[in-house]
């Protein structure tokens, strides 16, 4: 059981107001702070508390108002860092999406024609045996097969050339359609990566205060500190 009668020492208030001054700035409870206190210096936390809304609390009021700043500071660049997290994850999804898209409306490549293979080396197929050409029956029946074209078959072949234009005019469009859209979000992201950097560098800038007065209570614990030798002396 934590139980002690003797006075507030210099140091003991320094930790209080060093551990408070953390809490608050770190966007935890006073409470808290003021259990890890009273661990650390065998004390109740309603011990610690008193002590700091009674006497040590009005000897730090700016150090309170900077850190209470800093709380907000942060916890507004930690919310606008995670909503910009999110905006780049989607606009990276959305833009791999878009590239998918792409490569599903890139015409399939054509099979090679047997007509047009070409050796690398002159070949006579007369020569071989298993490509000589098979003898000719009657020549008088082939000559006679039917060759003609009916109106039905162009009709049939135009309706079915113009289906196919229109068909590769609209995956054109579609096409460039797309790639503008990805172009655009490709900006976007970059307008994102540059909000993040400068919050990145908001964050710095908000260590750079806490330092500063981490040195400030540093120094006013050294003055304190020669100010009670002083004194003793």
């Amino acid at each position: 059981m934590k139980v002690r009668q003797d006075a507030w020492s210099h140091e003991d208030d320094l930790l209080l107001a060093e551990t408070v001054l953390r809490y608050i700035r770190d966007g935890g409870t006073q409470l808290a702070a003021f259990e890890e206190v009273g661990d650390a210096l065998n004390r109740t936390s309603a011990a610690c508390g008193f002590r700091w809304n009674a006497e040590v609390r009005k000897k730090y009021e700016p150090a309170v108002a900077i850190a209470k700043k800093q709380r907000k500071e942060k916890k507004r660049a930690q919310d606008k860092l995670a909503k910009l997290q999110q905006k780049i994850d989607t606009v990276s999804a959305k833009t791999v999406s878009n590239q998918l898209l792409e490569m599903e409306w890139l015409p399939a490549p054509k099979a090679a024609s047997s007509e047009n293979v070409s050796l690398p080396f002159e070949y006579d197929i007369e020569e071989d045996e298993e490509y000589a050409p098979l003898p000719v029956r009657n020549a008088t029946a082939v000559a006679a097969a039917p060759t003609s074209i009916t109106l039905d078959d162009c009709i049939h072949f135009l309706q079915s050339f113009q289906q196919n234009q229109n068909s590769d005019y609209r995956l054109r469009l579609e096409s460039e359609r797309l790639q503008k859209e990805n172009q655009l979000l490709k900006q976007k992201n970059q307008s994102l990566e540059k909000q993040l950097k400068n919050l990145e560098e908001q964050q710095v800038a908000i260590k750079e205060d806490y330092e500063m007065l981490v040195q400030i209570m540093d120094r006013a614990r050294r003055l304190t500190g020669n100010g009670v030798q002083d004194e003793v002396m």
